[in-house]
């Protein structure tokens, strides 16, 4: 079966003319693992779960990628994702490599201490392939600082105190200002710009976002500042449509007052109740899939109505669907640089860690910015230059930095 990226990858090594051995080697991962994870539940007996990590590649710095824990995760979903990583911190042009990986559980299922000793089993399995300069985890779809923190004390047990394991931490344990709402901050940065680019108004523009979790909050709350109107929001229960805007930190309030993950149907404002994939079909200015992978598809692409596609998500728009968008000019923001924020924060982080320095929010934000514009802008020239798209160029240029980084340290 072909990899989700295939299709988005291959031609870019086509374009950089490089050869079948470069080729393989580019696209093989470095290291794949996969191991069992037993756990006594606290309801007596016993469960077995499966832990992953793929390490994709590591010629421009150490493998860095998040920890996903859903219980329909797999080897070759993570062989995804740790690539998407690679190219991803290579476009953003920060000096790590790619990973990624979890564990196939659901964490909503799982008490508290369960998790923890799940997490922190997951730390030991890989023992000293970890480390500041081997492997830096983070956050990801159902885990969060509170995770983090598990994997710095594990860690530390054999290894000393080294808060440059693992990024997304609290800030009371050597976490970064600003890295919570990152990713979130990115998508709403990339989205003003590209609404600059395309002639879209920003204030008063119409916005639907599919997926309301850390990441879809923060770029719901951000863009809301920007003068834009949240029309639909939604999460895995269902979600909201309402024409004249929602009222987002009300709801991001009062969400934040519930308990964990609730059905939004539960928090008390005047709205239309819709389905998700309702959602995906609004007539919106922008669409903002900040879910899960292949949200949009070949079966419901038709269905699309909104005038630009960001990609908060990783692999949200399958292939298919990309050239279905692109024969009807919708432009589709790369998953690429619209999620970027988040490893450019962890980047951040883990910056402020090896020099046991921290700095302010703004500071923080300001790089944060400064980085994603650099790369919207190279992003941007190149796909206007050679007359191929955004995403055609996000990968092309990732590609090769890789290629020429393989090339200068040798094999």
């Amino acid at each position: 079966m072909e990899s989700a990226i295939s299709p988005f990858l291959h031609p870019a090594l086509d374009r950089l003319g490089i050869s079948d051995e470069m080729r393989h080697l580019m696209i093989t991962p470095y290291r794949e693992i996969k191991f069992g994870l037993p756990l006594a539940c606290h309801q007596g007996g016993l469960k077995l779960y499966t832990g992953y990590r793929v390490q994709h590649n590591h010629s421009r710095g150490p493998f860095k990628g998040g920890l996903r824990f859903h219980a329909d995760v797999n080897l070759p979903h993570f062989r995804d994702l740790a690539s998407v990583m690679t190219w991803k911190c290579a476009l953003v042009d920060l000096p790590f490599g790619g990973a990624k990986g979890g564990i196939n559980c659901n964490p909503h299922e799982l008490t508290c201490s369960e998790l923890e000793v799940l997490t922190k089993r997951f730390v030991d399995r890989l023992d000293d392939m970890l480390g500041p300069d081997r492997d830096i985890p983070a956050p990801d779809m159902g885990t969060s600082p509170r995770e983090m923190a598990w994997i710095m004390e594990a860690h530390s047990k054999d290894h000393g105190y080294e808060p440059g394991i693992v990024t997304g931490k609290p800030l009371q344990l050597a976490g970064s200002a600003g890295r919570l709402a990152a990713t979130g901050r990115g998508v709403a940065l990339v989205t003003r710009w590209a609404c600059e680019n395309l002639g879209i108004d920003l204030q008063d523009a119409r916005i639907a976002i599919q997926g309301f979790g850390n990441v879809g909050s923060h770029a719901a709350k951000i863009l809301h500042e920007f003068g834009a109107k949240i029309v639909a929001i939604s999460n895995r229960h269902g979600g909201f449509y309402q024409g004249s805007g929602l009222d987002i930190p009300g709801i991001i309030k009062l969400r934040n007052e519930a308990d964990d993950d609730p059905a939004l149907q539960q928090i008390d404002f005047s709205a239309e109740e819709i389905s998700n994939e309702e959602l995906l079909a609004l007539d919106v200015d922008i669409l903002i899939p900040a879910a899960i992978e292949a949200t949009i598809h070949q079966d419901n692409v038709n269905q699309v109505r909104a005038q630009m596609i960001v990609e908060a998500a990783n692999l949200p728009v399958t292939a298919e669907a990309d050239a279905a968008l692109q024969e009807r000019n919708i432009p589709v923001i790369p998953d690429l640089l619209a999620n970027a924020g988040g490893v450019t924060v962890s980047y951040l982080e883990w910056v402020q860690n090896r020099q046991r320095y921290c700095w302010k929010e703004s500071e923080v934000n300001n790089k944060l910015e400064t980085t994603l514009h650099n790369a919207w802008k190279q992003m941007s020239e190149s796909a206007q230059s050679m007359g191929i798209s955004r995403r055609e160029a996000a990968y092309t240029i990732g590609t090769r930095r890789v290629k020429e980084a393989i090339e200068l340290r040798g094999f």
